[in-house]
Formats: structure tokens, C-alpha cells, sequence
């Protein structure tokens, strides 16, 4: 069986993919995430996997290799990881009582051969008071995290409605990546049956 790189220290995604059954290698990349002048948060999404993946296939040129990068947007802004208290409640509050996008896009290489593709899914998030923005932040976990907040943790509790893909706000959504990687010859392994 192909050996899988993913381009992350994220264990999120990490976790994703075991729970399809990969056993990826690690191969965290050190790129800069800031913006372009004008990039729409979907083509920065894509950029920056492509980017990850690009300087992952440098240090591997034929190995194969997965990266993606998850931006929230409202309104065209982007919102990537806060940088403190103040900037995580700035994004929540923004977030707050209203509908946005989060934007995941996957990048793959292997070999000289490349290929990508974005999820984008709409969620909601219900009005946040600011004692609770605060309590959130001190709870360590928006730190890290595209918007500043976790759909799969205790940000789960801010969220009322979600139309697209849970493991794609989640950052790496699960059906593209199955799809993606078999394109590779690297099917989701249970599709291989009994070994």
C-alpha cells in the first residue's frame, strides 16, 4: 500500500484520516499564511494547501503527499487563527448570530502530478455574550483554530445549523479526500478489504 504524507502537525486532521482508515506520516510545513492583496478567503484556502503540499513534495518529490488549510470568511473577510484574546473575540463577535463560510481546501502531489479541490459549507453560529467569548478563550482551545472556534469541541455549543460538510469545518472534509486520493491509486484502505 502507497504510503500517505500529510503536510500538517494539525491532529485534527490527523484524526480524520485514521477514522478512514489511513495511517498517514507526518511532514508539518513552515509556510507564510499571511493574505495576498485581494485574495478571496476560498483562493487563499487553496493557495495555502497547495503551498503546504509544494514545500512537503520538496523535501519528497515522489512521495504522496495531502495538505489542506481551512479559512473562515463573513462578508469576503478572512479569518485564519488568532493571535490573541482581543482578536478571537473581534472573529466571534463577528460570527456571532449570523451565517458564515468555512472554506477547506486539500492539496495533493505526488511525483510532479498535482491536483486540489475546496469544500465550502455554510454554518451558523447563535448570538455569543462576551463573558462567554472569554470563558472560551481561556479554555485553551480557539487558539489554534480558523475562526477561533472548534465545531468538533466546545464550540460546538455556539453552533445551530451547518449545510455542507461537518469534517470539512472540521478542516479536511472526508468525502473529497476519499475521492482525491483514489484519483492517486490510494482508495480509502477499507476498500481494500481483508489484508
Amino acid at each position: 500500500m502507497t504510503t500517505l504524507f500529510l503536510a500538517s502537525a494539525s491532529p485534527r486532521r490527523l484524526a480524520l484520516l485514521q477514522q478512514i482508515g489511513y495511517s498517514p506520516l507526518l511532514v508539518p510545513t513552515d509556510i507564510d499564511e499571511t493574505p495576498l492583496p485581494g485574495e478571496e478567503p476560498a483562493a487563499q484556502a487553496l493557495r495555502l494547501a497547495t503551498a503546504k503540499a509544494g514545500a512537503a513534495a520538496r523535501e519528497r518529490p515522489a512521495a504522496l503527499i495531502l495538505a489542506a488549510d481551512t479559512v473562515v470568511s463573513v462578508d469576503g473577510q478572512a479569518f485564519g487563527k488568532p493571535r490573541d484574546l482581543a482578536a478571537a473575540q473581534g472573529m466571534l463577535q463577528t460570527l456571532s448570530g449570523r451565517w458564515h463560510l468555512v472554506h477547506t481546501a486539500i492539496a495533493v502531489t505526488r511525483s510532479g502530478r498535482n491536483a486540489r479541490c475546496l469544500s465550502t459549507s455554510r454554518v451558523q453560529m447563535r448570538p455569543l455574550e462576551p463573558q462567554e467569548m472569554a470563558a472560551y478563550w481561556a479554555s485553551g482551545e480557539p487558539a489554534d483554530k480558523a475562526g477561533a472556534y472548534a465545531i468538533q469541541g466546545l464550540g460546538a455549543l455556539f453552533i445551530t445549523a451547518l449545510e455542507g460538510s461537518y469534517s470539512g469545518v472540521m478542516g479536511l472534509p472526508l468525502f473529497e479526500t476519499g475521492q482525491i486520493l483514489s484519483t492517486f491509486g490510494c482508495p480509502p484502505p477499507f476498500l481494500h478489504g481483508p489484508s
